[in-house]
């Protein structure tokens, strides 16, 4: 982003690109910022009391209630205290002196981060008896979703069959640009409104440009908000399909819960969204009643603390799940890197990425009578035997003129043929400018080899873009060094669905452990996130028909925010914590072989706990889980004494006096449905509670799977539950059995019983200390 310097906030990563329409402009001094003044847990019920003292606060710096009136953006007035206002840095400081006053920081931008998936994930309507019909499909269950706005027209958004609007809704739609409440909200889409003062009063230009469209509404000029909306609650829509493939019916996965849709996110840059802007949303969010929040947004690392407002989405979370409203959001887009995981904060759960059983084999048939399979979306015109080249290079480097990102073409020798290239880099920017390269040299495809990733990048107009793995790319590179005329002919995707195709935890999908606190396993759980068809904007360059396929996190968030929905209907009284374990103890490691999971990486390795937490997402296992890790307000003051945040700023967070005791309390005892050990020396003893959700009168086994290296012993051993025992807590003691430094192992703590298995990952790495004595 050299060449495009951004405003002096905090990026954010929407984790997926945007694209983008309406007039907005918006001017502001460039003596003043926004800053956001947190004030912590709000200390009045009345919201007008609570606004009139921000005003007032205001004064107290700016001179007078008049000019703290328009200076003021935001005031956060219902799910926790504060407010957004136009500052200088003097007037910043002077406020952050005042009494009451938590923190000032300055305004920050988010960045954003894609039916078959809900068949993989044991959801199909075909069954009867599971979480699905037992749900009601999530009626009566409100998502809220922070994103880019909605396509109110898609047919996924059909309020057809649906009854009143539940009852504890107390949002709003809002008209705007090309968006009529009275039209566009219905049954199904009970709250529209968009965020954007904080934005504007920091950018300070049009946003209505040729590139990027926008509309001062809910309307979504992208797609992104509109398929992550569909993809956690869309209606049923038959015989939808994608340039011919992925067939199917399309829907959400709780096909019958209501949508309030929170427009936080603006095409610029690719995608920004401010911190102020969000937290007004969580604000408003927690007002109008929603159960569920999905959020595809996350930032550039290194991360803010947990209770630093420039996050925004953990603070505005941790009051949202304070209120019993579970938030679910991406671990980003930055793999297979590890400790690359966003949005950390144990109060949220955390959603990686997975391939499911779904492939686009494309067949590659040379000249020489042998064919190979890449993946590819190519429904385009097929044609038949044409010229194939590679574009050697010369001198020092005879390699660079055939990368991906940087090719070299002479027109003369590609034009009326297909040129194979090499990607020395990850993403999809290396692909598109090869093949905006090869067109424009008059070449009519390409073949891309590179590192493994069931994610496809689409090209533009049916031109065919063919990925495949550097040993088939150096086989066909061979054949055209051994050949004078190499021809080749590229056949059309087809889609291929289960065996022999297995699920994996994505290329992309950022990895742990966190880079805040690696004792706090993220991500949580997985699923799937790759070549998600669902519907779109009509202004989205890859639409077709409605619908256009995307992968990222941004697509495996809202898998989860709808399961999630489906879960709140049968157990409304579960907690945020209790539902995050429910889906953590009984994920998938396995898969429908019985085969162990993979992570797409380099190399492409078994899956661990940092690459998917507990696993890919059960749903049906979820819904009946026996036991679970729960936690409420008392659990993550522990964590966050733990993490040193110091009395003051965590009792305004909490609303509650606190004293962290004079002792650091360990991370280890955060009753999290997993066990991490960033630091093992000899051996250490934790604590974890389980409370009894499933048959009152219940006996549990422990089985353990110990790390390699490692003794795991836990007592009690056996866990006897009845009509007055509901929760037990026990022991784990982890003790290292030789003294030496080595990364991460993993194994397993599960409960049995003959109706449960509730699996916790355990990751232990140990960690001797040397002492050097002084030889002098």
């Amino acid at each position: 982003m050299g060449s495009n310097p951004l405003p002096s906030f905090v990026i954010v990563l929407i984790l997926l690109v945007l694209n983008g329409q309406g007039p907005m402009t918006a001017k502001v001094e460039a003596k003043s910022t926004v800053h956001i003044v947190y004030l912590g847990e709000r200390q009045h019920d009345d919201p007008k009391r609570v606004t009139d003292s921000h005003h007032d606060l205001l004064a107290t710096v700016v001179g007078s209630k008049e000019v703290a009136s328009d200076l003021m953006v935001y005031s956060y007035r219902h799910g926790f205290s504060g407010f957004a206002a136009k500052l200088t840095e003097s007037q910043a400081q002077k406020l952050s002196e005042l009494p009451g006053v938590v923190r000032v920081i300055q305004n920050s931008l988010h960045r954003l981060q894609t039916t078959r998936s809900w068949d993989f994930l044991g959801l199909s309507s075909h069954y009867p008896n599971h979480v699905l019909q037992n749900s009601k499909m999530g009626d009566g269950v409100i998502i809220g979703v922070f994103d880019t706005g909605i396509w109110p027209e898609s047919k996924a958004f059909s309020d057809e069959g649906l009854g009143p609007i539940p009852s504890h809704w107390k949002g709003v739609c809002k008209s705007g640009d090309q968006f009529n409440a009275a039209t566009h909200c219905n049954r199904k889409i009970i709250g529209a409104r968009w965020f954007i003062d904080g934005f504007l009063a920091e950018y300070g230009q049009p946003l209505n440009t040729s590139d990027d469209p926008e509309f001062l509404s809910p309307r979504d000029a992208n797609g992104h908000g509109t398929h992550t909306s569909s993809t956690a609650s869309g209606a049923y829509v038959r015989n939808v399909s994608y340039r011919g493939l992925l067939s199917g019916t399309v829907r959400g996965g709780a096909p019958r819960a209501r949508l309030a849709i929170y427009k936080v996110c603006w095409n610029v840059l690719g995608g920004q969204c401010a911190s102020a802007d969000i937290l007004k949303a969580f604000d408003e969010a927690i007002h109008d009643g929603v159960d569920v929040l999905s959020l595809s947004i996350g930032y550039s690392l290194p991360l803010f603390s947990d209770v630093d407002e420039r996050d925004g989405i953990a603070t505005g979370s941790f009051h949202a799940v304070a209120r019993g409203i579970t938030v679910v959001c991406g671990a980003a887009n930055e793999g297979p890197s590890a400790q690359t995981v966003q949005n950390t904060a144990p109060w949220i759960l955390t959603v990686a990425a997975s391939t499911m059983d779904r492939a686009l084999p494309t067949p590659i048939m040379l000249g020489n009578n042998k064919t190979f399979l890449g993946q590819a979306i190519f429904t385009g015109k097929e044609k038949g035997f044409t010229g194939l080249t590679y574009p050697e290079g010369t001198g020092l480097n005879p390699t660079s003129a055939g990368a991906c990102q940087s090719l070299s073409l002479n027109s003369t020798l590609v034009a009326g043929k297909v040129v194979l290239c090499f990607a020395s880099v990850t993403g999809r920017v290396a692909v598109r400018l090869a093949a905006a390269t090869v067109q424009e040299a008059g070449g009519i495809g390409l073949i891309i080899a590179k590192n493994p990733s069931d994610a496809l990048i689409e090209c533009r107009d049916d031109f065919p873009c063919i990925e495949v793995d550097y040993e088939i790319g150096t086989r066909i590179l061979y054949y055209i060094r051994s050949t004078k005329s190499p021809t080749v002919k590229l056949g059309h995707s087809k889609t291929l669905v289960s065996k022999p195709v297995s699920a994996k935890v994505a290329f992309f999908s950022s990895r742990g452990p966190s880079s805040i606190a690696p004792e706090i396993l993220k991500p949580d759980i997985t699923a799937p996130g790759v070549n998600i068809l669902a519907a779109t904007s009509q202004l989205d360059q890859w639409m077709d028909g409605g619908y256009a396929i995307h992968s990222g996190t941004s697509m495996a968030t809202p898998h989860v925010s709808g399961i999630v929905a489906l879960l709140k209907a049968i157990h409304p009284d579960w907690s945020p914590a209790a539902i995050k374990s429910a889906l953590v103890t009984t994920a998938r490691t396995k898969d429908a072989s019985g085969f162990p999971l993979f992570a797409e990486g380099s190399p492409k390795k078994l899956a661990n706990p940092f690459d998917f937490g507990g696993g890919i997402v059960n749903p049906n296992g979820a819904a009946d889980p026996g036991l679970v890790y729960d936690m409420g307000l008392s659990d993550y003051i522990h964590y966050l004494c733990a993490m040193g945040y110091n009395n003051s700023a965590i009792s305004r967070l909490t609303g509650q006096s606190t004293a962290c005791p004079a002792e650091k309390p360990s991370f280890l005892d955060v009753n999290l449905p997993s066990i991490t050990i960033s630091s093992l020396r000899s051996s250490v003893t934790l604590t974890r509670t389980v409370t009894n959700v499933g048959s009152p009168n219940s006996i549990y086994r422990a089985d353990i799977e110990p790390p390699t290296g490692m003794t795991v012993i836990v007592k009690p051993h056996i866990l006897v539950f009845n009509s007055r025992t509901k929760k037990i807590s026990f022991n784990v003691t982890v003790c290292a059995r030789k003294q030496v430094n080595t990364g991460y192992f993993f194994g397993s703590l599960t409960w049995r019983n003959e109706q449960n298995a509730v699996r916790i990952p355990l990751s232990v790495k140990t960690e001797i200390l040397e002492s050097y004595a002084d030889d002098n």
